[in-house]
């Protein structure tokens, strides 16, 4: 049997798409929510997949240490790369795409939460990215092993 446990961080970061083309092109912020969906197979003796307090020190110490209150990035965005480069202190984060909620929930599953989960016992199949409260992308691993993502309008899930 598997067990499903989600953690909620919430953070703040400014972004722009490259290219984009629309309003989303200037720099702005987002007061973003990140769900992070965990699995285990077995509980400790506690009945635990893995403690809340870890999935938090985990995830929101990276969130904390690379996206909150910082600029996120493409990195073909020379120019903006550019221009947040004049401000003293700047907060910066490069990623390999643009920014969209899509491929922030997707490089969270890929890239940050194998590294912070290893040794844990628990994977993450899942990472939602709200963008506002109205928005939301999702990253998910399927029964395959490959990831999906899906954008969604609808209501959030706040506490």
């Amino acid at each position: 049997m598997s067990l499903t446990i989600m953690r909620r961080i919430k953070f703040c970061a400014g972004h722009r798409l490259y290219k984009h083309g629309g309003k989303c092109e200037f720099f702005h912020g987002h007061n973003y929510i990140a769900d992070f969906h965990v699995q285990g197979d077995e509980v400790d003796s506690v009945g635990r997949v893995i403690d809340f307090a870890e999935l938090k020190r985990l995830f929101k110490g990276w969130i904390d240490e690379h996206w909150d209150h910082a600029f996120i990035l493409n990195e073909e965005d020379d120019n903006g790369i550019n221009a947040l480069k004049q401000v003293v202190p700047c907060k910066m984060y490069i990623m390999p795409a643009n920014p969209t909620a899509e491929s922030m929930a997707t490089y969270l599953l890929e890239k940050v939460c194998p590294k912070l989960l290893k040794g844990t016992g628990v994977t993450c199949s899942k990472v939602a990215i709200w963008e506002t409260e109205d928005s939301f992308a999702e990253a998910s691993i399927d029964t395959s092993g490959a990831i999906q993502t899906v954008a969604e309008l609808s209501e959030p899930m706040v506490s």
